[in-house]
C-alpha cells in the first residue's frame, strides 16, 4: 500500500510485526531509549512526510512509560509533517469501568471488538459448543454474554456477587442453568483472576461438565497464574492484545487468539477510507 507507514512502540513488538506482515509492509525504523534522568526519547529513523502513519502501542507492561512513549511518537511524526497519525491501541490503558465511552475524545475513534474471533474459536475448539452455556462472572457483563449466546443460539447465565464490603465477595449466586453442559465464562479482562476462579468453582459445583474462560485482555498480575493453575479450567483463552509468551511458560491452560488480522484489516480499511463496521461481525480471512 502506498503512502503508509507502521511503527511499533516497545510494548508489544511481536503483535506489531504480525500486523505489518499481514499488510505486506516493513515496520518503520524507530529507536526508543531513556535519558539518564529516565525521560523517554524517541527517534523516528525514516521520513514520514506526507505519509499515513499508524503507531501500534498496547496499554500493558510499564503502562505509564508506554503511554508517554506513544504520545512522544505521535508528536514526532506530526512535527515531521506526516499527513495523518493514527494510534492503534490493542489494550486501551486507564479504561477500567469503561471510562473510554464517556466522551473524552474530540477525534474520530473506532472501537474494535474481539467477539467475532471469540465465536470462531468456540466453534472450532469446543466440540460440544451447541450444548454450552455462556456465563458472565458478574452482572456488568450481561450484555456481552447475551450477544455471544444469541449468535451461537445457546443459553446464557450470570453470576451475581453479594458483597459484605468493597472488594470482598461474600458469596456468588448463579442465575441460570449449567447442569450437564459446558460452561464458557466470558469477560473483558482478567487481572488477579480471583473472580473468574471463584466463578469456575461455582459452575462446577452447579453441575457443569467442563469450564472454559475466554477473556479479551489477559493482564494476569499478582497471584493470577497460580490461581489459574489451581482452578478447574479446561483452558483460559485470551487475545494477544497483551504479550502472553512468559505467562504461557508457567501455565499450560492459557491459550491465545491472534487478533493481528483484525487490527491489520482495520488499518487497511481506515487507510482506504472504507467502513470498519464490517469487523464488528466478521473475522478477516
Amino acid at each position: 500500500m502506498p503512502n503508509i507507514k507502521i511503527f511499533s512502540g516497545s510494548s508489544h513488538q511481536d503483535l506489531s510485526q504480525k500486523i505489518a506482515d499481514r499488510l505486506g509492509l516493513e515496520l518503520g525504523k524507530v529507536v526508543t531509549k531513556k535519558f539518564s534522568n529516565q525521560e523517554t526519547c524517541v527517534e523516528i529513523g525514516e521520513s514520514v512526510r506526507g505519509e499515513d502513519v499508524y503507531i501500534v502501542q498496547s496499554g500493558c507492561g510499564e503502562i505509564n512509560d508506554n503511554l508517554m512513549e506513544l504520545l512522544i511518537m505521535i508528536n514526532a511524526c506530526k512535527i515531521a509533517s506526516a499527513s495523518r497519525v493514527t494510534a492503534v491501541i490493542p489494550c486501551f490503558p486507564y479504561a477500567r469501568q469503561d471510562k473510554k465511552d464517556k466522551g473524552f475524545f474530540d477525534i474520530p475513534v473506532d472501537n474494535l471488538y474481539a467477539e467475532p474471533a471469540v465465536l470462531k474459536w468456540i466453534r472450532e475448539n469446543i466440540s460440544e459448543w451447541k450444548n454450552c452455556t455462556i456465563v458472565s462472572p458478574d452482572a456488568g457483563g450481561a450484555k456481552r454474554v447475551t450477544s455471544i449466546a444469541d449468535r451461537l443460539n445457546v443459553d446464557f447465565a450470570l453470576i451475581h456477587k453479594e458483597r459484605k464490603k468493597a472488594n470482598e465477595v461474600d458469596r456468588m449466586v448463579l442465575v441460570g442453568d449449567v447442569k450437564d453442559r459446558v460452561a464458557i465464562l466470558v469477560d473483558d479482562m482478567a487481572d488477579t483472576c480471583g473472580t473468574i476462579c471463584h466463578a469456575a468453582d461455582k459452575l462446577l459445583s452447579a453441575g457443569a461438565t467442563r469450564v472454559y474462560a475466554i477473556l479479551t485482555h489477559g493482564i494476569f498480575s499478582g497471584p493470577a497464574i497460580s490461581r489459574i493453575n489451581n482452578a478447574c479450567f479446561e483452558a483460559v483463552v485470551v487475545t494477544n492484545t497483551i504479550p502472553q509468551e512468559d505467562k504461557m511458560k508457567h501455565c499450560s491452560k492459557i491459550q491465545v487468539i491472534d487478533i493481528s488480522m483484525i487490527l491489520a484489516e482495520a488499518i487497511r480499511r481506515t487507510h482506504n477510507g472504507e467502513s470498519v463496521s464490517y469487523l464488528f461481525s466478521h473475522v478477516p480471512l
